[in-house]
């Protein structure tokens, strides 16, 4: 490295570490230990000669809030009725009422009535990746009980502890970012059984590469303070005769109470939203699914109403995974619409797809011929104040339906803006 930009990277990296702040966009390093945030905070100063991300992803730590803090009611069962304008508006980007889209809008912008439009909401989907949020609402909850009284703890314990992958990432073709301090070099790898994480990183790997290795690591991780409670986390030698010796029914039962019971105490029922397997093929083999995986629009709306409303948990973990979704990495799919360049992106994406022999017809990723999934969930925010919030799932057989959540997104957004 030059002498003149380890300069610069050295005194940034001493900047990063007296940030005292508590959320993850690029100037989040010192507090949740996400290496890759030290890149981005090299680029957006300049100090790394590489394009920025768009403005929409350039907030910093303190601009990140929950929107529904102020309103009142708790139940997560009454949404407004539709609202006959938007309705008519989000009816007429399905002219042909395809059975295979199903959509949740509510707006939120502050100052103004809430407005909902919705289509097939409550029809279930594979939610693919999007099942994530139930892993990572599962992790916050197990934090809590052990540190009930300190969120300050629970950053330490993520930041602190290091977890090594394990034949819990085997196998996931998904890579993450690999960030070095000392070197600045910087790739993305396939997580092999060596690699070690702190448990944010895990967590960001889950919700921002989309990563099933880290899905696994991070639920494992969970089930590790259910057993453990505060004597987690447990030396490698416990944790090992804890998987040995524990049986596979009672691992099943403890991985399902993980992701079940946050989703349940917010009134979201299996119907609407539930997980029901490990994401890598030796963690299903190690820990046994049960159930099966669905979502509808309707309960991933009511899972992002209950985080703004600060109810994932506690305020302070609902402000936590808020920040885990900010879309600071590219945008894909329903994100990359450049409509929502300016706009703070706060966003999840799943697919799923499978094939049959047909002929004239070629497998391909996310082609399937008999399933073909694709599910976008974001939050959007922007500068004006506009903020609204859009739940869609599709299963459009024989194509890439990554440019139709590309062009709903569009035209969404501009039906809000009007």
């Amino acid at each position: 490295m030059k002498k003149s930009v380890k300069f610069i990277f050295l005194i940034s990296l001493v900047l990063v570490l007296q940030i005292d702040s508590f959320a993850y966009p690029y100037d989040g390093y010192y507090i949740s230990g996400i290496r890759r945030l030290v890149r981005l905070h090299l680029i957006m100063i300049g100090a790394i000669n590489e394009q920025k991300p768009v403005e929409g992803a350039q907030l910093k730590l303190s601009e990140i809030k929950l929107n529904l803090m102020n309103e009142k009611g708790d139940s997560l069962e009454t949404f407004p009725k539709p609202d006959p304008e938007l309705q008519k508006s989000i009816n007429a980007l399905f002219p042909n009422l395809d059975e295979s889209y199903s959509v949740c809008l509510l707006d939120i912008t502050q100052g103004k009535p809430l407005r909902y439009a919705c289509r097939q909401e409550k029809r279930g989907f594979m939610p693919g990746s999007v099942a994530k949020l139930a892993v990572i609402a599962g992790f916050f909850n197990e934090l809590q009980k052990i540190y009930p009284d300190s969120f300050e703890k629970r950053q330490e314990l993520m930041k602190n502890h290091r977890v090594r992958a394990g034949k819990w990432a085997n196998y996931d073709e998904h890579t993450v970012p690999v960030y070095n301090l000392e070197t600045q070099k910087y790739y993305k790898k396939i997580v092999q059984e060596s690699d070690t994480f702190n448990l944010y990183e895990w967590a960001d790997h889950m919700i921002s590469a989309s990563n099933n290795a880290a899905a696994s690591v991070l639920w494992k991780e969970a089930m590790l303070m259910h057993a453990f409670g505060k004597n987690y986390p447990p030396t490698a030698s416990e944790e090992a005769a804890f998987f040995a010796t524990t049986s596979k029914t009672e691992l099943k039962e403890i991985a399902m109470q993980v992701v079940d019971e946050p989703l349940r105490a917010l009134g979201i029922t299996k119907e609407e939203f539930n997980l029901g397997s490990m994401f890598t093929r030796d963690a299903k083999q190690m820990v046994p699914g049960e159930g099966g995986t669905i979502a509808s629009p309707f309960g991933l709306m009511k899972y992002l109403v209950a985080m703004e409303r600060g109810q994932i948990v506690d305020s302070s973990s609902s402000l936590e995974i808020k920040r885990l979704m900010y879309a600071t990495d590219r945008r894909i799919r329903y994100a990359a619409s450049t409509a929502l360049d300016k706009a703070a992106v706060y966003f999840k994406s799943g697919s799923l797809y499978k094939c049959k022999p047909e002929e004239g017809f070629e497998c391909k990723k996310y082609h399937g011929n008999i399933e073909n999934y694709m599910n976008s969930v974001a939050i959007i925010e922007h500068p004006d104040g506009k903020t609204y919030m859009v739940t869609l799932m599709s299963n459009v057989l024989r194509k890439n339906s990554a440019n139709d959540h590309f062009y709903l997104a569009t035209q969404i957004d501009k039906i809000m803006r009007k």
